[in-house]
């Protein structure tokens, strides 16, 4: 059975509301492992009573999405793995056509499904049946070809959130690795809703917060310390400027993201790691 060879990874974070019609989508034949970020032990068994082909680790601590899904690829001794977030379900014949591709195109790294929501598509160029070579894939869905990832590893744990897929894509280049899209292998992306919804305004603090810390340090990591500062600082004056303004207005929400969005850029400037955790 060819789905033997494929290991799906799902990092979780308080996504019960979506891991289920994610874990249905996919083939029980098909090993998954779920790393639940939370240590949501009521979930856990929730899962085991439910399906014979998941493992569900409890990381004990908030370890975000790079982390997460390094522990599950310890794990993993397929030849593939596909790392998907708990708000994609795959449609009927995803994983059937990536062995398809597989089969012309072994040499693959990383091989990246389009979105039926075009919202959340995965590139801006015309969709056609070809595969198509890009540069960068978005990280909701990826099929990894684990034997090109032994000389560069999987994704940096500076990272707690966001550009974990774009500097694993870069490393990826570096090495003359191909990374590819295949339109042939569809999912559904619900797109920023992996997590359950009561625990939206924090995430959102959180995602401000690291999405400022992760482009400086992607920036500075590739391109060194002064290309970075020169990318956040005009991302630093429109933040103050914008948490100001809100803050005379007395819109504490809006105050709040700009004073996270700052805290990031600070943090990040002072070469200090990616530290704040979302207050749930």
């Amino acid at each position: 059975m060819i789905y033997q060879d494929i290991t799906v990874i799902i990092a979780s974070f308080y996504s019960r509301d979506k891991i289920f019609d994610c874990i249905n989508s996919i083939s029980k034949d098909v090993k998954i492992i779920v790393v639940e970020n939370s240590n949501d032990e009521n979930l856990k068994n929730e899962i085991y009573s439910k399906y014979k082909n998941v493992e569900c680790i409890l990381s004990k601590e908030n370890l975000g999405y790079g982390s997460a899904n390094n522990l599950a690829l310890s794990k993993t001794n397929t030849n593939y793995a596909l790392i998907i977030n708990p708000d994609v379900v795959l449609s009927d014949n995803a994983l059937k056509n990536f062995f398809l591709t597989v089969k012309k195109n072994p040499n693959f790294g990383i091989l990246a499904p389009i979105s039926k929501d075009e919202k959340y598509q995965n590139f801006n160029i015309d969709i056609d049946k070809n595969l198509k070579e890009v540069e960068t894939v978005k990280g909701f869905a990826m099929f990894l070809n684990i034997k090109n990832f032994k000389e560069i590893g999987f994704f940096d744990s500076n990272f707690f959130l966001y550009f974990e897929e774009i500097d694993l894509c870069k490393r990826l280049q570096l090495n003359n690795i191909k990374i590819y899209i295949d339109p042939s292998i569809k999912v559904h992306h619900l797109g920023g809703a992996s997590h359950d919804l009561k625990f939206n305004k924090s995430m959102e603090l959180s995602r401000n917060w690291h999405w400022m810390w992760s482009t400086f340090y992607f920036h500075k990591k590739h391109y060194g310390y002064m290309s970075a500062l020169s990318k956040i600082l005009p991302k630093f004056f429109s933040s103050l400027f914008k948490f100001i303004f809100n803050f005379i207005l007395l819109n504490k929400s809006k105050s709040d993201i700009y004073r996270f969005r700052l805290l990031g850029i600070i943090n990040s400037i002072l070469l200090k790691k990616s530290s704040y955790r979302p207050k749930i």
